[in-house]
């Protein structure tokens, strides 16, 4: 399906054709369709399947059918700021040539900044992005009115309840009317998500695509090596594999201002960015990143989400995440746009059970790739299973029966 084939509004489509947008994606075909019938949607969809536009455009194209001056007609709530300028950068490339109105609001900002949202809040904007914490600090001032909200969206609505924002969230629709149209995505669907769909959401249409699967197009690699070694490898990779943007996910700031260094010090053209930054040193890296003045960057998971950089077409995990779905996150950030990508997952000998689970996770089994010799011996990829109970045995055969006398 084409975006042609949807009846969006001339100006809408104008910023369409300017953003490179001309086939649906499978996510997009599944939502946008129902949101454009005003139908309230729980979806489930993996990291780059293009959910941000599938949400956005049907939105966009409904608020400028139906604009309410001096109001507030839509809300996206996102967990952290750098998901909630990226969205923003979305809308205001694809609203370009349209009257809609768009604001983010999120932490870390100058007083500057302050009056700019609470303007904008007290005079009504057609739509805003934010962060939970921030938007709840402009509705204890007073100023804010909710009550003609049209659209709210929950995205990466997992995350959001992972850092502990649920009584945040339910706050914010407190000050909301009951009757809008409510979209919540995510990228896994465990209960508390289930649970805060019944709360929020009336008669959803539910989608699912491609839970917890890293895209085919992603060639997955693993090194299995002790920990001594990885800095070595790592630059090693660097080296050995053709890149334009390439990243570095370490588990630990202390690990990613650590390697930083070291890369450095090896004369890599390299950045760090991890919560020890101010908001705008982060703005600013992540400027040279996506424009190629800085090729490599090692970065902590606080990246590893909401981070849309088409031309990343190298990921290295320099440790095992502790959560299979970060690592899908983590190695989703390449081979977006159609593009191929390729991800190396650093795996030391005390991480391999780690890895297996997230093998397990994602069906499949990631190649394990030679370590080159110069490094010394490396470790076996070997699983340890815990010893079964005295008494059990293995494939559920039964026990020999005793035999008569």
């Amino acid at each position: 399906m084409n975006f042609n084939d949807l009846a969006l509004d001339s100006g809408l489509m104008e910023g369409i054709d300017a953003s490179g947008y001309v086939t649906l994606t499978p996510v997009q075909e599944q939502v946008m369709p129902p949101i454009l019938a005003g139908r309230d949607i729980i979806a489930s969809a993996q990291t780059g399947t293009g959910k941000t536009a599938a949400f956005l455009l049907p939105i966009l194209s409904r608020l400028i059918e139906h604009r309410h001056e001096g109001h507030t007609s839509a809300v996206i709530i996102v967990p952290t700021r750098e998901l909630a300028i990226q969205i923003a950068q979305h809308v205001e490339g694809l609203a370009y040539f349209t009257p809609v109105s768009s604001i983010a609001i999120y932490g870390g900002g100058d007083g500057n900044a302050f009056v700019q949202e609470k303007q904008a809040l007290r005079n009504g904007v057609d739509l805003v992005i934010c962060t939970p914490g921030k938007l709840i600090a402009h509705l204890n001032m007073g100023y804010v009115d909710l009550k003609e909200l049209q659209y709210l969206v929950l995205d990466e609505a997992d995350r959001m309840l992972d850092m502990g924002f649920h009584d945040d969230i339910m706050k914010i629709i407190r000050h909301m009317p009951d009757k809008r149209q409510s979209l919540l995505f995510s990228a896994t669907m465990p209960e508390k998500i289930r649970s805060l769909a019944k709360k929020i959401l009336k008669d959803p249409v539910e989608v699912n695509i491609a839970i917890s699967r890293p895209p085919e197009k992603i060639v997955q690699k693993a090194y299995v090596i002790y920990e001594p070694q990885k800095n070595a490898l790592i630059q090693q990779i660097i080296l050995d594999t053709p890149h334009r943007s390439l990243i570095i996910f370490c588990s630990r700031k202390h690990t990613v201002k650590q390697l930083a260094q070291i890369l450095k010090r090896a004369k890599f053209n390299v950045a760090e960015i991890h919560s020890d930054l101010e908001q705008h040193e982060r703005e600013d890296l992540l400027q040279g990143f996506k424009s190629g003045r800085i090729p490599i960057v090692v970065a902590t998971d606080v990246l590893s989400r909401g981070i849309d950089i088409d031309t990343i077409d190298v990921v290295i995990n320099y440790d095992v995440p502790h959560d299979g779905e970060d690592y899908v996150h983590r190695i989703g950030r390449t081979a977006r746009a159609e593009k191929d990508g390729k991800a190396f997952t650093l795996v030391s000998d005390k991480e391999i059970g780690r890895f297996s689970r997230i093998e397990k996770l994602i069906g499949k089994e990631v190649e394990k790739a030679p370590v080159p010799e110069a490094l010394g011996p490396a470790p076996e990829y070997k699983i340890h299973r815990r010893p079964k109970p005295a008494g059990s045995f293995r494939n559920n055969r039964k026990p020999p029966r005793k035999q008569g006398k």
